[in-house]
């Protein structure tokens, strides 16, 4: 199964638009197709919890534009996290990957977890980047041209059951209207999302 990438005109949107509408969409490498089940918003410098704070700089730079594309940095020197640029060139927006729900090629990403089972294994950033087995040179790949990482619109029949909504996580150094603005957005009544009980139903 080869999925057919959204054109780079998906992505090209306003940061929490695009984070909300990713919801339910799919990311493929190779044999492995992952539902993205939880996102967080970041927006340009002007958001305190963004890597564009700092203003431009060689890790951050595919931040700035253009849409779709992908920005992949290194967390503790541990976790590779996924992020898609959004927005207008120069913007410097993206959205992280927080969750995702493992759609094919579960054995693959079984054994990129340890041999994890359940929603421990996608119920993070860092486990979504070691699922697609991601590293920082893929910062700048282009998620809308067909190759070896896509990203894909939902199934046809896909049914979305709703949104739930919150604060960002782990931004504590960040200013307290951004560290409260409710840019953490999941997909309801599915299990593969992280620190549930600090989101709340869309009204």
């Amino acid at each position: 199964m080869v999925l057919d990438p959204l054109p780079q005109s998906f992505c090209a949107r306003e940061v929490e638009a695009l984070a909300r509408t990713l919801l339910g969409c799919r990311l493929q490498r190779g044999e492995v197709v992952l539902r993205i089940t939880e996102v967080e918003a970041y927006a340009g410098p002007e958001d305190t919890a963004s890597h564009a704070r700092a203003g431009e700089t060689p890790r951050t730079a595919v931040m700035w534009g253009p849409a779709g594309r992908v920005y992949v940095y290194l967390c503790y020197g541990i976790h590779n996290m996924l992020n898609i640029s959004a927005g207008e060139a120069g913007r410097a927006s993206a959205v992280l990957i927080r969750a995702c729900e493992p759609l094919a090629g579960l054995e693959q990403v079984r054994a990129r977890r340890g041999g994890k089972t359940g929603p421990t294994l996608l119920d993070g950033p860092g486990k979504v980047g070691a699922a697609l087995e991601l590293d920082t040179s893929w910062s700048g790949h282009p998620l809308y041209e067909p190759g070896e990482l896509v990203l894909a619109g939902p199934e046809p029949d896909w049914q979305n059951p709703g949104l739930l909504v919150g604060a960002r996580v782990g931004i504590d150094f960040a200013a307290p209207e951004d560290r409260d603005r409710p840019w953490r957005f999941a997909l309801a009544d599915n299990p593969w999302v992280g620190h549930r009980k600090l989101l709340r139903a869309q009204k």
